[in-house]
């Protein structure tokens, strides 16, 4: 699988709300950080990602863009939560020989 397959596919995993699915593509030593946060490990990275999914109903994710590199993916989202609140965020991912993902890091945007 190339790493923009399994880019997307942890966009959809997310957007499944699917953690068990999410924590097997995390290596042990994985990095998250986002605009409000910054955990290493990926039992923090799960917990984190455990918090979003119990605060949302629902969460769709549009991809407007994806740009690969040798180790490394980058997308432009729009991501909608409970069908009302809007974000624009890029997400770049980092994987490791055997196509774990190694750091995610979140950048917010605006959509105008």
């Amino acid at each position: 699988m190339s790493l923009r397959a399994t880019f997307i596919d942890y966009l959809r995993r997310y957007e499944a709300k699917d953690l068990d699915g999410i924590a097997a593509m995390l290596a042990p030593e994985v990095t998250l950080r986002d605009w409000n946060l910054s955990v290493k490990g990926r039992d923090a990275a799960v917990a984190e990602t455990r918090k979003n999914f119990e605060a949302a109903a629902s969460i769709r994710i549009e991809v407007l863009r994806v740009l690969e590199g040798d180790r490394s993916v980058a997308g432009e989202l729009r991501i909608v939560v409970d069908g009302h609140i809007e974000l624009f965020v890029v997400d770049v991912l980092d994987f490791d020989d055997e196509g774990r993902i190694t750091a995610i890091r979140a950048y917010l945007g605006r959509g105008d």
